[in-house]
């Protein structure tokens, strides 16, 4: 099998051929048959590529046969964004009556679909602590059909075991799906210890250049089958010009990771020891609850870490505004570095109450490390700490 490298370079090669070097766009909304059998054919092939757009492209082909070879999965579907991949998914999967098991510390997205939109669909949910295996068992019932996994999660970096959430599932009849957007195939890949599905949101790393809203699914053509016919029904397609881009950003995505696992590490390492931090968490860390869990699950640790500051929601906010390379801004997983305050994001969507029901502190910090030299991250954010640190007091 070949290396990511070429993977990333070569894994589509074979869908729509062409002569062209670089990927053509196929910039059309509908493709002509040359007869009437044809016609008929491509009308009803699932996950196909020339028929209509809404149905498949080339160039989402292109970058599914990628992502399929990158995550060692069968196959994968091009999605509008990362919840598109997940809300179709999951419609597709279960129905009312059903029960799906999420995780509590999980992307905002994720929770509100589990919280607000399966309830309405009646479907039943409950949400764990991830970092309890046995929670899993404990939550199943004889109407459980999927478990939502994300691991490291979103804001929090806390790890799932998802060699035993794939085994339980399995033992249950159940199946999973795994956000793997924080580790990217780089970094771990979620089929290789048995879960079912894995999703991207596309937009981040594996796009990487702040340009595309992407979404990506992967696992069996059995179940993307299921998957594609109510993607068809909701619509949720990704152009074809986002999606050759999608494609030229993951050509450098192996180049890119590395990088961004460095930098992450060396800023988790930084902060860890300033006077103005109470706690970094970072898989990376050798103080990290689940540090043991990262070394066997993942291969790199990635470019995000949550940073609490001792003196609170002002800190935090200070810390951000002292910040140099790094901008106030959601997202992450693109060249250059990102960082947001959860609390402040969501105070004109949540009470102080629902923040603190989240479990994400409201001194903390998100930062999403770039690509760019890891000396002059370190040193400013180690500036921008002591400006804070200044200010606030520094207490350990």
């Amino acid at each position: 099998m070949p290396g990511t490298s070429t993977t990333a370079v070569h894994g589509d090669r074979d869908v729509h051929p062409s002569r062209a070097v670089a990927r053509p766009i196929y910039q059309t909304a509908t493709f002509a048959a040359e007869d009437a059998e044809t016609f008929a054919q491509v009308a009803v092939d699932r996950r196909g590529h020339d028929f209509y757009t809404r149905y498949g492209n080339p160039n989402h082909a292109q970058v599914a046969a990628v992502v399929a070879e990158l995550e060692h999965v069968e196959a994968a579907l091009v999605t509008a964004s990362g919840m598109a991949a997940l809300t179709t998914a999951v419609l597709a999967l279960v129905s009312a009556g059903d029960h799906v098991i999420g995780q509590r510390s999980t992307y905002g997205g994720t929770a509100s679909v589990l919280q607000n939109l399966l309830p309405r669909l009646g479907i039943a949910t409950s949400v764990v602590d991830q970092t309890d295996p046995e929670a899993f068992e404990r939550a199943l019932t004889p109407q459980t059909r999927l478990i939502l996994v994300e691991s490291p999660s979103n804001p929090l970096l806390q790890l799932t075991d998802l060699r035993r959430v794939a085994e339980l599932a399995a033992a249950h009849d159940v199946l999973t799906m795994a956000d793997n957007t924080f580790a990217t195939p780089l970094n771990q890949r979620p089929a290789d210890f048995g879960i079912d599905l894995v999703w991207h949101s596309a937009t981040k790393y594996l796009n990487g250049h702040t340009d595309v809203s992407a979404g990506v699914l992967g696992g069996s053509a059995a179940l993307l089958d299921r998957v594609w016919d109510v993607g068809v029904l909701t619509g949720a397609v990704l152009g074809p010009f986002d999606a050759w881009l999608l494609l030229r950003g993951l050509r450098t995505l192996p180049l890119r990771m590395p990088r961004h696992n460095a930098n992450g590490q060396a800023l988790a390492e930084a902060l860890a020891e300033h006077p103005a931090v109470t706690r970094v968490h970072y898989p990376g860390l050798a103080g990290h609850p689940q540090h043991e869990l990262a070394r066997s699950q993942l291969s790199g640790s990635g470019g995000v870490l949550a940073v609490e500051f001792t003196g609170g929601f002002e800190a935090a906010d200070a810390f951000l505004g002292q910040l140099r390379y790094a901008r106030r801004s959601a997202s992450l997983g693109g060249v250059e570095s990102l960082a947001v305050h959860p609390a402040a994001m969501w105070r004109g969507m949540l009470s102080e109450e629902q923040i603190a029901a989240s479990g994400v502190p409201l001194g903390l910090v998100r930062v999403a490390a770039g690509v760019e030299d890891t000396a002059d991250l370190v040193a400013d954010v180690l500036a921008a700490a002591d400006a804070v640190g200044r200010k606030f007091g520094e207490q350990r």
